[in-house]
């Protein structure tokens, strides 16, 4: 599913009413009835409701809904939004609509003096003061009555966003200002903004609602951002064929562990060999040898020469793939032994967790980067990496860090969230939308890094691996979730669903 900015929406909606040669207004009243439908399958007649419009087409949208609650016999008060005494077209249009109808239970039309109506816990507002055309913080009397709203007990529907949220970038907003939603009903397709977290408290529950604006013009258009679907992670598949042996299903290295933090590597190595590689190697200190010995016996031990620690690069001529970073620590004989290693190997590479914080910690290293390595860190991994402060002003910026990154150093950094980020070397985001949050547990970061590596070696390029493996990663934690509930998932769950994960997507 592609994202659009507020600017392509607008186009779509324009060509489709070209190519269809429908009017405007009635495709408003198809997106009317796509909405209206939605809320009578969560609220019955017996629901007060409160519609609050704007004078644009969101508010146009709103009061044909308005109009369809009532004539399904729900009691509808609505409140009109005209302060410069300039509504648009399909907005104006759909008010004379409204008013024409007999079982309405109010209207009022606000020109200058509000006198806001009493929202109880059984009310249901319909927020539809603003949508996607909005450009700046809501202020005045509008940012006055998101306040009211919110302070009230009542329950809100928002038509496409939460008015006061910006479709891409909120990151100087003024959070009091905005509505939080119980339910946003979104047109068609997902915004950019309910792909990031620190927005989720605005839009509450999201329904995406299909009201057949042009596929040609959607298929058609470019946009650098595509939330990820399962109809496109199975046409990356690479099938195992029958007559295969271990040899040709990929060799992998995974570099990670330090003394106390053997863990890191035996989850990493464990889900390397679930991913479906053929061998798995695993390079760790001597402290570590018992442990890794009898927690994944199908893997082959190389051994550091130091006690404790990640000490020496190691040749790689015969691996697929190599993962490095869970629990090495960040000594700085391990920071030289890491630059090295990245240096020397010429294979598909996958740098996580420690081996990041090392970088952070010696930027000038990021311009001798190779290019096409593959980075999985978590927000603030991501900060450090960056540079600047080691902080950002909420994920939209996060987000345009991570990609901004990516293309400078020509790597593919997966930015962990609850929907992870995928920004490619070229510019292209790919958002993941399986796992839950569950899987806040740690560990979790391990599993994917093992993932990507095994997935690497097995022969899938880098982009792909990627978004194969945090599908697969957010799918297995689903699956595991569904059976074992979300409060007592643990990261070695994930490991052991990964074959259903994997079953469900060949299936």
């Amino acid at each position: 599913m592609k994202i659009f900015t507020s600017a392509q929406i607008h186009e779509l909606d324009k060509y489709t009413i070209q190519k269809e040669s429908i009017r405007s207004i009635d495709l408003m009243e198809r997106a009317a009835k796509a909405l209206t439908h939605a809320i009578t399958e969560e609220w019955d007649a017996s629901t007060p409701v409160v519609v609050f419009a704007g004078p644009g087409n969101n508010g146009g949208d709103a009061l044909a809904v308005a109009r369809m609650l009532a004539e399904l016999n729900y009691k509808v008060s609505v409140y009109l939004f005209n302060i410069h005494n300039q509504l648009s077209e399909d907005c104006a249009a759909n008010k004379k609509r409204l008013t024409d109808t007999k079982k309405l239970k109010d209207f009022n039309e606000i020109t200058l003096d509000f006198d806001p109506p009493k929202l109880d816990a059984s009310t249901l507002v319909v927020d539809g003061l603003f949508g996607t055309g909005l450009n700046k913080p809501l202020s005045g009397g509008f940012a006055s009555l998101v306040k009211y709203i919110n302070q009230s007990p009542c329950k809100v529907v928002s038509i496409d966003v939460p008015s006061g949220l910006m479709t891409e970038d909120n990151t100087y907003n003024i959070n009091v200002n905005i509505i939080k939603a119980d339910l946003t009903l979104t047109l068609q397709l997902r915004k950019l903004s309910m792909m990031l977290t620190d927005n989720q408290q605005y839009i509450g529950r999201l329904r995406v609602l299909d009201i057949r604006l042009s596929q040609e013009f959607i298929q058609n258009t470019k946009t650098p951002f595509t939330i990820v679907e399962e109809q496109d992670v199975r046409k990356l598949l690479i099938p195992r064929g029958d007559f295969v042996h271990k040899g040709q299903m990929g060799t992998a290295l995974v570099i990670a562990g330090s003394y106390g933090m053997a863990g890191a590597a035996v989850l990493t190595t464990r889900a390397c060999l679930r991913a479906g590689a053929g061998k798995v190697a695993v390079h760790t200190p001597r402290r570590n040898y018992e442990i890794m010995q009898m927690s994944v016996p199908e893997a082959v031990l190389q051994i550091d020469r130091e006690e404790v620690y990640f000490s020496e690069a190691v040749d790689t001529s015969d691996f697929d793939a190599v993962g490095i970073g869970p629990g090495i620590g960040i000594h700085e004989n391990t920071a030289i032994a890491l630059i090295a290693q990245i240096r020397r190997t010429q294979c598909p590479t996958v740098l996580d967790a420690d081996a990041l914080n090392i970088l952070a910690n010696h930027r000038a290293w990021m311009q001798q980067l190779p290019k096409d390595l593959i980075m999985t860190p978590h927000p603030k991994e991501l900060d450090r990496l960056a540079g600047g402060a080691g902080t950002s002003d909420g994920c939209y910026e996060r987000l345009s860090k991570a990609r901004e990154l990516a293309q400078h150093i020509r790597a593919y950094i997966l930015l962990k969230d609850h929907y992870s980020a995928l920004c490619m070397p070229d510019g292209r985001v790919f958002f993941n939308q399986t796992g839950n949050s569950g899987m806040a547990t740690a560990g979790s970061g391990d599993v994917l890094t093992g993932i990507i590596t095994g997935l690497c070696a097995r022969g899938y390029k880098q982009g792909d691996a990627c978004i194969l493996g945090m599908y697969l990663h957010g799918l297995a934690g689903d699956l595991a979730a569904r059976d074992l509930g979300k409060e007592s998932l643990i990261a070695s769950d994930i490991i052991n669903y990964l074959p259903k994960a994997f079953k469900q997507l060949e299936d």
